[in-house]
């Protein structure tokens, strides 16, 4: 199994202790590194065991950090990383979730006041002492004590982005095995729920015990073994596996999936029809004279398959992402279940960035990415300079018009439609950071917040949505999940300006965003919004990540007419007012 994200972490830990000590430019180079290789598709310790040349076949990556990359992967260790950690003895993973709080404030409060991890943070900020400390106020010590509990709790999740691949990995090794009939994953893993607990998965097999054999090769730390299930601990996630004989298959799988709110439902429709639902099938105990006897009293009606479950309970198949009970069974029972997007229908992305602002790929590098991926058309929309952007990543509106005529030379050479654009910031007041008349000029305007990410930002966001020339409002709240929770607002009043202002609402389907979430998505939908699934790619292997979007799309019951870019070129041309 892969140790990408492993790998990734460890660099990414290596920026922020950099930028803590105040070392300048190659935090954002460990950062991109990072990125690149918690995205790649071949497995990091395969491209290290052959050499420094493999591992910087990954974008952004030179000699020093391939080395730094293959010595973690000989030794589980980065001698630089803890000379670091020496350096500065602090959680700083921890301490870098609080909102406000990044890698210099951590630095400066170690220093300060021996702050080294959230204990102490908390602790510092009860008694008054953040805000004595040069440079920070009440005002910065009480937004700091108001994120410590999110900051707790994001610890305790992994982003589906990180868990993932890795149940792909995984599940892929299973199907290998003779003795495994079905794998699958479950649970909030299998809903494409943002962040998980853990990664769930199930097999199917006559063979319990070869299975779990097999799976405690796999690498990692066996935490627990037994005859059907056991658990490892891959790169810091904790991996459970089950073993269910393939005649339970079906059940066990649907009863895993979850959610328990949409299981209730279904069991309370079970017993309404004389019958009796578990993780072994589906019962008819109408004649059972103490139902609860035994999990497998009364006769067995369903369970070999999922779809046999629901079917029993005069129900169609309930995808997964639908499971948590908004509504579902009923839109079963009375055949109104959308018929969701897919993976395959989108035929473009319209948020993408070159390495004109803070992209890895040149204009044609990502032309070429989507033209590989066979997608029918692009945006071009690098990064303008306003709120949020920092260090010289922004372009100036001159800029913006000088990269628009780059776009179309490489254009007319493509084998797709591409179209020029921006990616503007959504100021406090809900201002737009790019003069009018050089969006104008532009084809496809996304505008997002990147600062000022906390409170209500309803007015802000609907008077962005409401500006003439905006066509797409970019991962409205601004969050960062397990760092930060962005904005608050009124997601009935954005969708109604969205609807009035032809403005597309986007699904940001980086996985550290996914924003907008599911139940914003459903919402937006029921008032007639059209949304957007992008994946604000910085290089064109970070196009795969569409499949992120796409599922939380489904989360959000979206159909693919809800969905801008399953529409052809034309049809994306005529939103856009071209």
């Amino acid at each position: 199994m892969s140790r990408n994200a492993a790998v990734a972490d460890r660099l990414d830990e290596m920026a922020d202790r950099l930028e803590a000590t105040g070392v300048e430019y190659k935090p954002r180079a460990y950062r991109q590194a990072a990125d690149n290789i918690r995205g790649h598709t071949v497995a990091i310790e395969t491209l290290a065991q052959e050499g420094v040349e493999s591992v910087k076949q990954i974008d952004r990556i030179g000699d020093a950090i391939a080395q730094k990359v293959i010595e973690y992967i000989d030794t589980g260790d980065i001698e630089e990383l803890t000379e670091l950690r020496e350096e500065l003895p602090i959680d700083i993973e921890a301490i870098t979730r609080v909102e406000g709080v990044g890698p210099k404030t951590a630095a400066d409060l170690y220093e300060a006041l021996g702050v080294e991890d959230l204990d102490d943070l908390e602790a510092a900020a009860e008694a008054g002492e953040i805000q004595a400390v040069s440079g920070f106020g009440a005002t910065t010590e009480q937004n700091i004590l108001d994120g410590i509990p999110f900051a707790r709790e994001s610890h305790q999740r992994e982003l589906l982005g990180d868990a993932r691949p890795l149940a792909d990995r995984l599940l892929a090794s299973l199907r290998e095995l003779d003795a495994v009939e079905a794998a699958d994953t479950a649970g909030s893993l299998r809903r494409w729920r943002p962040t998980v607990g853990d990664v769930d998965v199930l097999a199917a097999s006559d063979d319990g015990t070869q299975v779990i054999e097999a799976f405690t090769d796999f690498d990692g730390e066996v935490i627990e073994a037994g005859t059907s299930k056991a658990s490892l601990r891959v790169d810091g996630l904790r991996v459970d596996l089950r073993v269910v004989v393939t005649e339970e298959w079906g059940s066990a799988l649907q009863y895993f999936t979850g959610s328990r709110d949409h299981n209730i439902v279904v069991r309370n429709r079970a017993l309404d029809r004389g019958l009796k639902v578990n993780e072994y099938g589906v019962f008819d105990v109408s004649e059972v004279d103490d139902p609860d006897a035994g999990q497998r009293v009364g006769e067995r009606v369903a369970g070999d398959t999922e779809v046999s479950m629901y079917e029993a309970l005069e129900l169609p198949h309930i995808p997964p992402e639908l499971r948590e009970d908004r509504g579902e069974i009923d839109a079963a029972a009375n055949g109104e279940l959308p018929t969701l997007i897919e993976e395959g229908d989108l035929r473009g992305d319209l948020h993408l960035h070159t390495d004109a602002s803070d992209g890895q790929a040149s204009v044609a590098g990502m032309i070429q990415g989507a033209a590989d991926r066979g997608y029918d058309y692009l945006a071009i929309t690098d990064h303008a300079t306003g709120p949020g952007m920092v260090g010289g990543v922004g372009l100036d509106d001159d800029a913006l018009l000088d990269l628009a005529e780059t776009v179309r030379e490489a254009a007319s050479d493509a084998d797709l439609r591409v179209f020029t654009g921006v990616e503007a910031n959504i100021g406090e007041d809900g201002s737009v950071s790019v003069a009018d008349d050089v969006l104008a000029e532009l084809d496809c305007v996304v505008a997002s917040p990147h600062a000022a990410l906390d409170g209500d930002g309803t007015d802000r966001l609907v008077a962005a949505v409401e500006h003439p020339e905006v066509n797409i409002l970019g991962h409205p709240t601004g969050r960062l999940l397990n760092r930060r929770e962005g904005l608050d607002f009124d997601m009935e009043r954005v969708a109604e300006a969205a609807v009035v202002s032809d403005t597309a609402l986007e699904i940001n389907a980086n996985p550290s965003r996914l924003d907008l979430r599911g139940g914003y998505v459903k919402q937006a939908i029921e008032a007639g919004a059209t949304i957007v699934v992008n994946t604000d790619a910085h290089q064109p292997s970070s196009l795969e990540l569409a499949r992120f979007g796409v599922h939380t799309a489904r989360r959000g019951w979206a159909e693919t007419d809800d969905v801008l870019n399953t529409r052809d070129a034309d049809g994306v041309a005529d939103f856009l007012g071209l």
